[in-house]
Order: structure tokens, then sequence, then C-alpha cells
């Protein structure tokens, strides 16, 4: 997990572009999602926190977005994942 106030632009951009970046997520609602997301694009640059993949997001106690993500929310809603 990378802190958004903890990495500069430039960086974040290279480890988008090197796939290193994957998700985004909300540290305070616990939430994470593709960096394609308008929920995601409109969240305080301080509750940022980036990803390289869904697992690690999981691990960290994150529940998928229920806009961008919407089959993988359903599966959490229900209890399967």
């Amino acid at each position: 997990m990378i802190e958004h106030n903890k990495i500069s632009d430039r960086e974040l951009r290279n480890k988008i572009k090197n796939a290193e970046i994957c998700f985004g997520g909300n540290q305070k609602l616990k939430i994470y999602g593709t960096l394609k997301c308008s929920s995601g694009k409109r969240m305080k640059r301080e509750n940022r926190v980036f990803f390289l993949s869904e697992n690690d997001a999981k691990q960290n106690g994150f529940r998928p977005c229920g806009h961008c993500m919407k089959s993988e929310y359903q599966k959490w809603k229900n209890g399967l994942i």
C-alpha cells in the first residue's frame, strides 16, 4: 500500500505506467477500485492510497467499490469474498 501523500506525482505516473500500481483506495472508508473510477478521482489526496493488486487491497482490509467493481462488490456484499 502506497499513500498518495508520500509519493511524488512523477513517481506515481511512473508506477502506473510500469503497472506497479493498478488500484486506488480510500484509506478512511477502506474501499478500493480501479484508477479510472469517477468516485476515486473525487477523493481527497490525503485519503488516497494505491495498491499493486486486488489481493494487496484485500489483505489491508479494503472492500471493492460499488461503482467501478460491481460484480466484486456484490460478491463481497453477499459474503462470498
